[in-house]
């Protein structure tokens, strides 16, 4: 990832933040049939390793999991909020035009290789931490235990799982930076006062991490 030092985002609480955000990850990897990516919730383990350990499960039909079992390196991108940034928020536009769009968003690339397992009690624990994380919020959460064990049986060998403890680990954080103070709060203004909740999401993070 190119990664100006105005941008460059180093504080590990952060990163492991963003990566928790991040609902559903995007894995990378080169194997013989060249580049293969598959998108995948996660969970990360933020206390194993120097940077955290990174866990999730591939379906045993897809071929991708095969090339982690290879010690291929894997990529994993976590994305986070981004939005289009119009040159009219700019104050500098009225003062001398010399402005032109741009993008901001944050990103974490987290880079490492991957121990593949199948182990039945292993991945019912891994798909199990997995719906907690995601049913948490709901009123009446669903469990894995709620399903009959001999369907949830069959479905775990359909799966394969993966530990990846995070070799190296990149985070940009694209938010203006490099403007004046009077262009990144007309940034913010902007995005705040878009109908699209994408935007909105983006001027959150802005008064957040300024």
């Amino acid at each position: 990832m190119y990664l100006p030092s105005s941008f460059r985002q180093d504080d590990l609480t952060e990163l492991h933040r963003q990566i928790a955000d991040c609902r559903l990850a995007t894995v990378v990897s080169q194997g013989p049939s060249g580049l293969a990516a598959s998108h995948l919730p996660l969970l990360l383990e933020p206390a194993e390793g120097r940077f955290g350990t990174l866990y999730g499960h591939f379906a045993r039909a897809n071929p991708h999991w095969r090339d982690l079992a290879e010690s291929a390196e894997a990529l994993v991108i976590c994305q986070g909020p981004e939005a289009y940034v119009s040159p009219s928020w700019y104050p500098a536009k009225a003062e001398h035009g010399k402005v032109v769009p741009t993008w901001n968003y944050i990103a974490v690339h987290a880079h490492g290789r991957a121990e593949v397992f199948e182990d039945a009690e292993r991945l019912l624990q891994l798909v199990s931490r997995l719906s907690q994380r995601h049913e948490a919020a709901r009123a009446q959460p669903w469990a894995v235990s709620d399903a009959p064990r001999d369907y949830i049986d069959g479905l775990l060998r359909a799966i394969v799982g993966f530990a990846l403890p995070i070799e190296r680990l990149e985070g940009k954080w694209k938010l203006g930076q490099n403007r004046s103070a009077a262009d990144q709060a007309g940034v913010r203004a902007g995005l705040a006062a878009s109908p699209d909740a994408r935007d909105r999401e983006l001027a959150a993070r802005l008064s957040d991490d300024h």
